[in-house]
C-alpha cells in the first residue's frame, strides 16, 4: 500500500538506519528524509540509498513551521517518524537554548503541521492509518539506583539535564496533542544506542578512535555509571514494528537488557581494538584518564522492554559481544568516514550544496 512517510533527522546516527530500513523494505513507500544537517547530520551515511526512486532528501529546520507545514501538505505526508533532536548532554549543559529550540519548539512545529494537514484532509476509507511517532530517550526518567528495578513505561519523569528536560517536554507535547486534538501519536523511550555511523562525540566511537590513535580516554568520575546498550539496527527494527503495529496513544520502552558500567565497557573496547589491530592484550589500558564528573550525571539508566516484547513480539536480535565486535570493526574499516566527520569538511560541502535553498 502506497504511503508517504516523513522521517526527521534521517541523516543522523539512528535516523540514517531507520531511513535505510524503510527505503529498502518498503519500495512502495515514499520516504522523505528531512534534516537540518547540523554537525551530527551527514548524508554520507546514506550514500547506498540516495538514488533510490522512493527516497528524497529535504534540508530544513523542524522548528521552521511554515516550511514543515508546506512540505507535509504538498507531499501528502501520512506518517511522521520524528528522530531529529539535539542529543549530547555535555552540549546541552553549555547551550540549553539550542536544545529547547530544536527538541521542544521543533517537535511542536511538527505536531501542529501534522494536525492541520490531517484535519484539513481526512483520510479516505481503507487508507493506511496516520501516525505521528515520536522517538525519545530513557533519560527522561532520571536516574536509577543500582538495586532499583528497570524503567517501565509507568515511571514518572525526573529529568536531570537540559537535554533530558527538553526531551521530557517534547514527550509531553506529543501526548497533549493526542489528548487534546485526537492526533494519532506513539512515543518510545530507548536506551543508549551503538553501532555504525555514530558521531564521534559519543562514548563508543570516540573511544575506538582514541584507542586507535593512542589518545587519552577521559572517563567521568570513576567510570561507575551504568548504561543499557542497544545495537542501532535493533532499534530501527523496533521502530518499524511499532510504526506499523503499535497502539495509538501508547508508550513503548525499547531496551537491550544489556547493562554495563562505563569502565567495564571501556575495558572491552580496549581489548577488542587491541586484538583487531594486533597489539598486545591490554596495551592501551594506560590511556584511561579519570576526569571530574559531569554535572547532574545520572548514576544508572536501564530500560524494561517487556511490554514491547509481549505485545508486539520485538526483542534484541544481536548479543552484545557480536554487536561490539561488528561496531569496532566498522570504525576501524571506515577511517575515511571518521576522519571526514572529525574534520568537519562534510559540513562545508553541504553548506555550499544547499546554500540558498
Amino acid at each position: 500500500m502506497k504511503r508517504c512517510i516523513l522521517i526527521t533527522g534521517g541523516a543522523g546516527f539512528i535516523g540514517s538506519h531507520v531511513v535505510r530500513l524503510f527505503v529498502n523494505k518498503y519500495p512502495q513507500y515514499q520516504i522523505i528524509n528531512l534534516d537540518k544537517l547540523t554537525y551530527a547530520g551527514n548524508l554520507a551515511n546514506l550514500k547506498d540509498i540516495e538514488d533510490r526512486p522512493n527516497y528524497s532528501f529535504v534540508k530544513a529546520d523542524i522548528a521552521d513551521f511554515d516550511t514543515v507545514y508546506a512540505l507535509m501538505k504538498e507531499r501528502g505526508v501520512d506518517g511522521v517518524i520524528h528522530l531529529a533532536a539535539e542529543s549530547h548532554v555535555d552540549r546541552s549543559i553549555k547551550d540549553p537554548f539550542t536544545f529547547a529550540r530544536t527538541n521542544v519548539i521543533g517537535t511542536l512545529s511538527l505536531l501542529q503541521a501534522a494536525r492541520l494537514c490531517w484535519e484539513a484532509s481526512p483520510a479516505e476509507e481503507g487508507a493506511p492509518r496516520r501516525l505521528f511517532y515520536h522517538i525519545s530517550t530513557d533519560e527522561v526518567y532520571g536516574s536509577l539506583q543500582m538495586d532499583s528495578p528497570l524503567f517501565k513505561e509507568t515511571n514518572k519523569y525526573d529529568p536531570h539535564s537540559p537535554y533530558s528536560a527538553s526531551k521530557a517536554s517534547s514527550d509531553h507535547f506529543v501526548r497533549s496533542f493526542h489528548d487534546t486534538y485526537g492526533l494519532p501519536t506513539i512515543v518510545t523511550n530507548c536506551s543508549n544506542n551503538y553501532g555504525p555511523y555514530q558521531f564521534p562525540e559519543k562514548l563508543i566511537p570516540l573511544f575506538i578512535n582514541n584507542i586507535r590513535n593512542r589518545k587519552p580516554l577521559p572517563v567521568y568520575g570513576r567510570g561507575l555509571n551504568v548504561r543499557d546498550w542497544l545495537y542501532v539496527e535493533d532499534h530501527a527494527r523496533a521502530i518499524d514494528v511499532i510504526f506499523h503495529k503499535g497502539e495509538v496513544g501508547e508508550t513503548y520502552n525499547i531496551g537491550g537488557f544489556n547493562e554495563w558500567r562505563n569502565i567495564d565497557l571501556i575495558n572491552v573496547l580496549i581489548e577488542t581494538v587491541d586484538r583487531l589491530l594486533g597489539r598486545p592484550e591490554g596495551a592501551d589500558k594506560d590511556l584511561i584518564t579519570f576526569v571530574t564528573d559531569r554535572a547532574g550525571h545520572d548514576l544508572r539508566y536501564a530500560i524494561d522492554s517487556t511490554k514491547l516484547k509481549e505485545q508486539l513480539g520485538w526483542e534484541p536480535s544481536l548479543q552484545f559481544p557480536e554487536g561490539i565486535e561488528k561496531t569496532v570493526k566498522w570504525y576501524l574499516d571506515n577511517q575515511a568516514w571518521l576522519d571526514n566527520v572529525t574534520s568537519g569538511d562534510y559540513q562545508a560541502y553541504y553548506d555550499s550544496m544547499y546554500k540558498g535553498r
